[in-house]
């Protein structure tokens, strides 16, 4: 059996040298905290660009202002707890957002978009990009950061 009309789809894998980078900025006190995080990890790994390679780091740097203070709904404000485990028996640790917020605020945003990353060695890469400012102001003025209105 011949086929006459079929036309071939070549796949195109994109490398990191051809890409340009872009860097965008997000206000953690406009967004709601997951959805914020969702498309920052979205952006990260370049996935809404038609260029995305899943081996390639061909995503956005993102500055997240506000880090400190990012909007939460409902009562996750006094309910929500992280929990991490030092690897000791009974090393099983909980620590409340309000204590995060004060002791390292940076992280709530940090910790929401690190999840959503892949748990790879493009993963850490990926994460490298991210800088998270507990206040309006931040040092990447000069690479002249796109705000992101609208997730």
């Amino acid at each position: 059996m011949t086929t006459t009309n079929v036309r071939r789809q070549d796949t195109t894998h994109v490398r990191r040298q051809d890409t340009e980078d872009r860097w965008l900025l997000y206000d953690a006190s406009e967004h709601n905290l997951g959805r914020m995080a969702a498309s920052i990890a979205m952006a990260l790994q370049g996935k809404d660009r038609p260029t995305w390679t899943p081996s390639e780091r061909t995503g956005a740097h993102v500055v997240v202002i506000n880090g400190a203070k990012p909007r939460l709904t409902g009562t996750k404000g006094s309910d929500k707890i992280y929990r991490h485990y030092s690897g000791y028996p009974n090393g099983q640790k909980y620590v409340a957002l309000e204590k995060v917020a004060e002791r390292r605020p940076a992280d709530i945003v940090t910790l929401a978009v690190r999840r959503m990353l892949p748990k790879t060695r493009l993963g850490r890469d990926l994460l490298r990009c991210l800088k998270v400012y507990g206040a309006e102001e931040h040092p990447h003025t000069a690479q002249a950061p796109v705000k992101v209105e609208k997730l």
